[in-house]
């Protein structure tokens, strides 16, 4: 199995480290495609996203693990990173921690967890392969 340095070009893995907007998809039950803005971090091997146990993405990879997230540059708009792959682990966050973690990365300086906070869960994402322009 190719490490994620084999799999992620060096010259857009910055695109995984910046705190940038990625969109998720995932495929529902009845075997269309959803795809949704998210927040992420990048731990060196898989992506991690916050989530909830009742929303239709949790729903969707519970049904098909399959997810893909694309990345756009936002230095050039024609450049962009998509890595897919599959869920691997589903960790529960009943105090909404991670949460926190990714508003803060993504500029929202608070330790205020979420309302649903009892319902949060980390979404980890194995990196399997990726396409680039």
């Amino acid at each position: 199995m190719p490490t994620v340095d084999e799999i992620v070009p060096a010259d857009h893995r910055r695109l995984l480290e910046l705190p940038l907007y990625g969109h998720l998809g995932t495929i529902r039950p009845d075997d269309t495609a959803q795809v949704t803005p998210m927040w992420f971090e990048f731990d060196g091997e898989t992506i991690r996203f916050t989530h909830t146990k009742h929303r239709q993405k949790y729903r969707n990879l519970q049904h098909n693990p399959s997810m893909a997230l694309s990345i756009i540059d936002p230095e050039n708009v024609f450049r962009y990173l998509e890595v897919a792959g599959t869920l691997l682990e589903v960790i529960p966050d009943p105090e909404g921690a991670f949460y926190v973690r990714l508003q803060n990365r993504y500029g929202n300086a608070s330790t205020t967890p979420p309302p649903d906070k009892a319902d949060r869960v980390i979404l980890v994402m194995s990196i399997e392969r990726s396409t680039k322009q």
